[in-house]
């Protein structure tokens, strides 16, 4: 990896950037939670409410056509929703909330999973993820997460990475793990948020992940982009995929 591509140091202007989308972001979601709009992203359109309810697995940019570019990085902003039939939102809360279980119902990508604490409807949890794209990564993360209960039938999910941690040589006695916004920049903070509804037999569960990266240096584009460009929707499909099917198989 160090031959091809340089580590980089996180800059605040590049932080400074992603929060402050992130407090744009996050004003128009509370509008959405009011009636005021629909509270599912699937609903917006008629032609996505019919792939959903139909078993796809329906993602894309939030906004416009690609990453939205800032200081020394990339901002990745993407949603995707899935329908579950022949469940509900009690099961399908206690197995998003089953921590411990995380590293099992979403392998290869998460290789580690632990609870730390957990406080009513908040948990602090860690994750070591694994990205794999022409070159592999491996991250060392810790998330606050918080859940909120709207009505009987609706509840959502703030997630943030309060740590992103590279680590080199995994799982090898020369393992280092690397001082948070440190290393090669393929993931210096993801925000994830959730909503789940009850209906129709089954639970639509939905996903806005909005990520920060390096940006692509010049002549490099062939090893970084695929990682910092497909991996966002890659893993935000299969933690969908992976979520049905947990819940397909408990039911079983």
């Amino acid at each position: 990896m160090a031959q091809t591509a340089k580590p980089v140091q996180l800059k605040p202007q590049t932080v400074a950037a992603f929060d402050e989308y992130i407090r744009e972001a996050e004003a128009g979601m509370e509008q959405t939670l009011h009636g005021k709009n629909p509270f599912l992203w699937s609903e917006v359109s008629a032609e996505r409410a019919q792939l959903v309810r139909g078993g796809q697995v329906v993602a894309q940019f939030w906004a416009g056509q690609g990453p939205v570019k800032v200081p020394n990085g990339l901002i990745h902003d993407w949603i995707a929703a899935v329908f579950i039939p022949a469940t509900n939102l009690k099961k399908t809360l206690a197995l998003i909330q089953d921590y411990d279980n995380h590293k099992n119902i979403y392998k290869p990508d998460v290789i580690a999973s632990r609870l730390i604490s957990h406080q009513n409807n908040d948990f602090k949890i860690y994750l070591r993820l694994l990205k794999k794209k022409i070159m592999t990564v491996v991250l060392d993360t810790d998330h606050d997460v918080h859940y909120r209960s709207l009505d009987r039938t609706r509840w959502t999910c703030y997630s943030y990475t309060t740590r992103i941690a590279e680590v080199e040589n995994a799982g090898s006695p020369k393992e280092t793990v690397l001082p948070p916004d440190t290393g090669y920049g393929f993931l210096w903070r993801l925000y994830s948020y959730w909503r789940f509804q009850e209906r129709e037999g089954g639970m639509y569960v939905e996903c806005r992940a909005i990520s920060l990266t390096r940006d692509v240096p010049f002549g490099l584009g062939w090893v970084i982009e695929p990682i910092i460009q497909k991996l966002p929707r890659e893993s935000l499909i299969n933690t969908l995929e992976a979520t049905r099917q947990a819940l397909h198989e408990e039911a079983k």
